[in-house]
């Protein structure tokens, strides 16, 4: 299993893919947080924080992130290859968490440069130092959770297709559809009572809350059981492909 997550992961920085991921990323944070006059830009915030960055990445990531495992296992259904993962030593589920994990690791590689924001608005701060470290942190954390569930679609979108482009669509829509779906369908008052649970079930209820800086066990329970439900669902799929 580490052999083929080194693999991937050489794969994302030994080909252009892998930076321009995370160019594109910094690139778009970097203009809506410093140089656009929006309500996204860090410097016309009347507080230290960094709060207009953590609401616009899940944005930024629901559209990369397909984009980077759209071809994760399509790719290999494409050229055959497939075939060859499974003559390996590796159960299935060692594959699919290889390539998961290589997912995960360019989200976090992609992240590291935003800290630079922290250090900036840590020093602009008026008294310096003013910004809630332990909130941005524990913000941080809520965005690689909500990266890694993205991930983990984005693998399953990618097992079950041959197509790149259709396994990027799929995972976008999905990644929306958790993200923010479930939050505006229950913002309508359509399901009565039910209004709340089918809110729950939306990643952005979860992370707000981890976003006001309150680290709760049952957030990161939600979060890791999305991840295993679509690990899980994935695995299926690709058991499937072996009959």
């Amino acid at each position: 299993m580490k052999a083929l997550y080194l693999k991937e992961i050489r794969s994302f920085l030994s080909s252009v893919i892998g930076y321009i991921f995370i160019l594109i990323y910094l690139i778009t944070s970097g203009l809506f947080h410093w140089i656009i006059d929006q309500n996204t830009n860090l410097l016309q915030g009347t507080e230290a924080d960094l709060i207009p960055f953590f609401n616009l990445s899940p944005v930024i990531l629901l559209i990369l992130i397909p984009a980077i495992t759209m071809r994760s296992i399509a790719e290999e259904r494409r050229t055959g290859t497939i075939e060859l993962l499974f003559t390996r030593p590796l159960s299935d589920l060692q594959i699919i968490l290889a390539k998961y994990f290589a997912g995960v690791t360019l989200v976090i590689i992609s992240l590291l440069p935003t800290l630079i924001y922290y250090i900036s608005m840590y020093q602009l701060g008026n008294p310096v130092g003013v910004i809630d470290s332990g909130a941005t942190f524990t913000s941080y954390l809520g965005l690689i959770l909500l990266g890694s569930v993205f991930v983990s679609i984005g693998i399953f979108a990618s097992s079950i297709t041959s197509s790149q482009i259709v396994a990027f669509i799929l995972a976008m829509f999905l990644c929306w559809l958790f993200y923010d779906g479930f939050g505006l369908l229950g913002s309508f008052n359509l399901f009565g009572s039910f209004d709340t649970i089918v809110q729950y079930v939306g990643i952005s209820f979860h992370y707000d809350s981890i976003k006001r800086g309150v680290l709760d066990s049952k957030d990161i329970f939600y979060f890791l059981s999305v991840i295993s439900i679509f690990i899980y669902a994935a695995l299926t799929v690709i058991k499937s492909l072996k009959k």
